[in-house]
């Protein structure tokens, strides 16, 4: 409700609430919503997704991915997807960014990710702002962590300390801000944080904007833990490593959804914490199936939910990935059912966003079902 705190459930609410609604305007809801399979039969999907095509390729050594309960993509334009791609590559030359990797970034097709995850607009302009701002992140995990030239770990805190203070923005002295922007202007990650910010501004309020610093900053904090890990050699527990994704997850893409379809979740409802619990679990869900498709690019000795699964529990890789599959549906289930319940309750606009992270997590995975990025032998 607008302006006015979401109210509490009694018993029957809940009960008519999780049986979804009826009625004149609630196709679009119930794509939260499935009925539960007779006990021997698989979980159905949801009504928005469109069962795939061929069963999900193997990430490595004939290890297959299950079906997951997850949707696939609500909007497929190639020509839009190929348009906000060819723009997102040239601005990354202009960064800096991927120096002799252009081809390699281009059929990764990151482009395609954002028109697929954002269906709500048609308008290259907003999309890109949005991709603009994905490919930075991205390119802390590949400029700094795995390929970069200089990846060692002791050198996360740093420069994640550096990214932050380009993110939400600095006020040195003057006689020390010269210092600091040389070392901007000389690191593409830190000129590319700077930039898409800056152009996703023109598409976004001051709040929006702010809630994307904050969900940067989590995400700097998990870039933090994962250097521990990597300079002490030791390996996370489950619980632990679950505990991080909660902090280096899809979240500062996700948290995109409402400026880029062109309209804004009231504050109230954002901060709910009944809504975040949905968003982050969402959040999760998306990057638990992004461990899974991108096993087959990775070192086997990385750190993934599948092989710490396989360490702790002293399984096969097979078992590991079918339990990692079975969180993510644990997950997904999770979210509809509190998804159903917030838009009952909630304003307009938050059953908008609602919808609109579940197309997030749908386009998602199309995405990671095709991209080059887990697919295939990357171009030079």
């Amino acid at each position: 409700m607008n302006g006015t705190p979401m109210r509490d459930l009694d018993g029957d609410l809940l009960a008519r609430v999780l049986a979804g609604p009826s009625g004149p305007g609630t196709a679009a809801f119930r794509l939260f919503r499935t009925e539960p399979p007779p006990p021997s039969a698989p979980a159905p999907p949801p009504a928005s997704a469109t069962p795939p095509a061929s069963p999900p390729p193997a990430p490595s050594g004939g290890v297959t991915i299950p079906a997951l309960h997850c949707p696939q993509a609500r909007r497929d334009d190639p020509a839009l997807g190929e348009l906000v791609n060819d723009r997102l590559v040239a601005w990354a030359e202009e960064m800096g960014l991927f120096q002799g990797r252009l081809e390699r970034l281009r059929s990764h097709n990151f482009g395609r990710l954002f028109m697929l995850a954002h269906p709500d607009t048609d308008d290259p302009d907003r999309l890109l702002a949005a991709a603009r701002c994905g490919l930075a992140e991205w390119a802390v995990d590949d400029h700094w962590v795995d390929e970069g030239e200089d990846t060692r770990p002791e050198l996360i805190g740093l420069r994640v300390a550096l990214a932050h203070a380009v993110v939400d923005p600095v006020r040195l002295p003057p006689r020390y801000e010269p210092r600091f922007e040389q070392v901007v202007s000389e690191e593409p990650v830190l000129r590319a944080f700077r930039s898409a910010l800056g152009h996703l501004s023109a598409v976004a309020s001051p709040t929006q904007v702010a809630r994307l610093r904050h969900e940067l900053a989590v995400m700097f904090v998990g870039y933090g833990q994962e250097g521990e890990w990597r300079m002490s050699g030791r390996r996370p527990a489950v619980w632990e490593y679950l505990m991080h994704r909660y902090e280096n997850a899809f979240f500062p893409c996700m948290v995109l959804v409402d400026p880029v379809a062109g309209y804004e979740l009231p504050a109230h409802e954002f901060a709910d914490h009944r809504v975040r619990r949905t968003y982050l679990y969402a959040g999760m869900a998306n990057v638990l199936l992004n461990d899974l498709y991108s096993m087959a690019k990775e070192d086997p000795t990385d750190t993934n939910l599948p092989n710490l699964i396989a360490a702790e529990e002293g399984c096969t890789l097979q078992q590991a990935v079918d339990r990692a599959a079975q969180i993510h549906d644990e997950l997904m289930h999770t979210i509809e059912a509190e998804a159903a319940v917030l838009g009952e309750l909630g304003s307009p606009e938050l059953r908008r966003f609602l919808a609109g992270v579940w197309d997030w997590m749908g386009g998602s995975h199309t995405w990671h079902r095709s991209s080059a990025r887990y697919h295939g032998a990357d171009p030079a």
